[in-house]
């Protein structure tokens, strides 16, 4: 086992989302040492210009660089579709998008003739995931659809509002408008609102990104010798309200202690 492969996996996204992509990576790669930075003091990222995202991206890369880290796990879509390819050569490790790495699985899917992709503006805007798919599979309609309030309905703690059930039923109804054969969650906040979804529609109807992204994320390491075999350490960093992002949080993953403030 050498230096490198103790190196930390660094995590990040806007805010709580990308907890769902590091959980489904911690029960597969459990001894691995990780970093999560939660960019709270910018959320949310999918009302944000490509150059505000480009310059928040660069400066978190940055910091992961500083940490070490052997690789970085883009586990927000919208720095996935704006800013991987501004930013994928400037850096010596490893990078992981959730949008590119996630789609030709999604496009290899039986029986896919219709999908509809649900995100954030910025997102759905970049055309992402279209252009990503159709790499793989041309033959597959998409339709896309932004849902601009989700990601704040998870990070102010309002699932359960009277408000929040009908603006997430609101965007459903108008995926559920193409009669698509599946519906991806295109922001890794979205899997928090499931228990709200799946009252409107089918829970086995929505792909979480995620579980595909955990999954291709350790085959990777472990084809390219990256593995670490002795857990030592995780530590979370937020830019902003450490206490709210533990208390949103507690779906995906229980915090041991508050994380720390990072200005980066």
């Amino acid at each position: 086992m050498t230096q490198q492969n103790k190196k930390p996996i660094a995590f990040f996204d806007s805010g709580v989302g990308g907890l769902t992509v590091y959980a489904k990576v911690k029960k597969l790669l459990p001894k691995e040492n990780c970093i999560y930075f939660g960019d709270t003091k910018h959320m949310p990222y999918g009302e944000k210009t490509e150059s505000q995202l480009i310059d928040y991206a660069d400066r978190i890369f940055k910091f992961f660089e500083g940490e070490n880290a052997k690789a970085v796990v883009m586990a927000c879509n919208t720095t996935s579709a704006i800013t991987y390819e501004k930013l994928k050569d400037k850096y010596n490790f490893r990078i992981y998008p959730i949008i590119q790495t996630v789609s030709a699985r999604i496009a290899k899917l039986e029986n896919l003739k219709r999908i509809c992709i649900i995100a954030t503006p910025a997102t759905i805007n970049s055309h992402a995931y279209s252009k990503e798919i159709s790499k793989y599979n041309e033959n597959i309609e998409v339709y896309e659809i932004p849902a601009p309030n989700w990601v704040k309905i998870v990070e102010e703690h309002r699932i359960n509002h009277i408000e929040s059930i009908a603006e997430v039923k609101n965007i459903l109804e108008q995926a559920q408008k193409h009669n698509p054969d599946k519906i991806v969650l295109g922001c890794t906040h979205y899997p928090y609102l499931m228990n709200i979804l799946k009252r409107f529609e089918a829970e086995e109807k929505f792909i979480d990104p995620s579980v595909y992204f955990a999954e291709n994320i350790k085959q990777d390491l472990q084809n390219n010798g990256l593995l670490n075999d002795s857990f030592e350490y995780e530590k979370f960093y937020v830019s902003s309200n450490p206490e709210n992002f533990k208390t949103a949080s507690e779906l995906f993953y229980k915090l041991k202690k508050l994380p720390e403030l990072k200005n980066v």
